[in-house]
């Protein structure tokens, strides 16, 4: 039951982190114009590469190491301050890095300077400490405050097109301020570790070898907003974004359970139980396929009109944009089964890094000849080619540790019911008249037809849920 409030708890942020901008975006995108818009997401995708150098891999190795030694809290103690220690002092060379950086940039300097809050940032963030404890609560309740307020924030500030620093200094200040409302509580989840006991350096090389998919899986997350900036124009740049933003609020939604997985599993292996370790994993990868096919071909169905309905005048190219994207909902959240959920806590980096390093090259490769022949459209085609190329790698890694049928026995039911879904919904989508109501009609039928059609199949998703709402009901 704990991974399950867990994954409720970090649904919840996940959602409301990109629900947030997502709100605001519908406000953000009148007042700012494309334009605006577009000059926010090319300097926020330069000011990532910063990020990443200073982030080194922490994400997925802190949590994991602090997963390792909780049990022990003098030890977890001493390797969350090594760890923080390293942390900071990569901090310091990117933000040294930006500042060479901006000697030679002058390309909106204004801007660039306002996205390095981002930068500051990211050396206070310890959610990867609270994610290695499975203390979900902590992190969810103080950032969620947080995003409300900086909400709100937006609405008051950001009156007009000139107003786009104001815009980025806003969101940096409520990602500073929601990492800094987490410090408080570690006095009360740590002991005190002397200095001259720690020793930092024994983490680099460790966090190395996870720092180097991080890289990869930026190249393909940030290089497509860059290059289309730089290749076709600053707006294209902010239409993939807002794709993005969309296609990513529902993948919250699945992708949780990685973060939420991954100390748990990391446990179960650093105990030696991997019985339980595979039957964790192929329960997770049916629960993520039952919930991604239907948010895949729903979000394709309704997709044409939601981006110009809900964005505005202007903003037409998201539509199809996000019908492409919208692939990428079931692979990535495959992807993140095998790779965050199982090949990182049973130490396989070296097959994860090498997926997602296959990722960022064909990635790279399509970018140039797509972009340049489709733009937006191209830049998209390129993201689901090479999500689809991680995820064929790493079911390719795997395919000696797991069985297939049993991984994929109930994929057929789903993609049935889901396609199923799609043709309706999308007829009516298209022929009947534009207005919420009538999307909400829609998304309500689409639900109903895919439950029904999950039903009539039998599928082991409906077994599970009973068992689950069973062991409630004793509890």
């Amino acid at each position: 039951m704990k991974v399950i409030k867990n994954y409720l708890y970090n649904v919840g942020y996940q959602v409301l982190a990109i629900i947030v901008p997502l709100i605001t975006s519908a406000y953000v995108s009148r007042v700012l114009r494309p334009e605006g818009v577009g000059a926010n997401s090319f300097t926020n995708s330069i000011i990532q590469y910063f990020i990443l150098f200073a982030n080194m891999g922490i994400g997925y190795y802190g949590n994991r190491q602090i997963a390792y030694v909780r049990e022990n809290k003098d030890q977890m103690s001493k390797t969350f301050w090594e760890i923080q220690i390293v942390k900071t002092i990569m901090t310091l060379y990117a933000f040294v890095a930006f500042e060479i950086f901006m000697i030679f940039y002058t390309r909106q300097p204004e801007y660039m300077w306002a996205q390095s809050l981002n930068l500051i940032a990211i050396a206070f963030d310890i959610s990867w400490f609270y994610e290695g404890i499975e203390d979900f609560k902590v992190t969810v309740l103080k950032n969620s405050l947080v995003k409300v307020i900086s909400m709100i924030a937006i609405f008051v500030f950001i009156k007009g097109p000139n107003d786009v620093t104001l815009y980025i200094v806003v969101l940096a200040l409520s990602t500073l301020i929601g990492n800094l409302t987490l410090w408080p509580n570690i006095r009360r989840d740590l002991n005190k570790a002397s200095l001259k006991f720690l020793n930092p350096w024994q983490h680099f090389l460790p966090m190395a070898e996870l720092f180097i998919p991080q890289i990869a899986t930026q190249v393909y997350v940030q290089l497509n907003k860059t290059m289309l900036g730089v290749m076709v124009n600053e707006t294209s740049s902010g239409y993939y974004q807002y794709s993005d933003n969309l296609v990513k609020l529902i993948l919250a939604l699945v992708t949780a359970t990685g973060t939420v997985m991954l100390p748990h599993v990391a446990n179960a292996v650093s105990h030696g139980n991997m019985q339980k370790v595979n039957k964790m994993l192929y329960k997770s990868f049916n629960f993520v396929s039952a919930v991604s096919y239907p948010m895949m071909f729903g979000l394709a169905a309704i997709s044409l009109t939601l981006a110009p309905k809900y964005y505005g005048p202007g903003y037409g190219p998201v539509g199809p944009a996000m019908m492409i994207e919208s692939i990428v909902i079931l692979i990535i959240a495959w992807s993140n089964v095998l790779g965050v959920q199982y090949l990182l806590p049973i130490h396989k980096q070296k097959q994860f890094t090498w997926s997602v390093t296959l990722g960022a090259v064909v990635n790279l490769v399509l970018n140039i000849p797509l972009i340049r022949v489709w733009g937006l459209n191209g830049a998209m085609w390129s993201t689901v080619l090479s999500e689809i190329s991680v995820t064929g790698y790493q079911l390719w890694a795997v395919r000696y540790l797991l069985n297939f049928k049993e991984l994929f026995a109930d994929s057929w039911k789903y993609f049935t019911a889901g396609l199923v879904m799609f043709v309706p919904v999308f007829w009516m989508n298209t022929h009947l008249s534009n207005s919420w109501i009538m999307m909400g009609i829609e998304i309500v039928i689409g639900i109903f037809v895919y439950g029904i059609m999950i039903l009539i199949f039998r599928a082991s998703i409906i077994r599970e849920a009973r068992e689950l709402l069973k062991g409630k009901l004793h509890r």
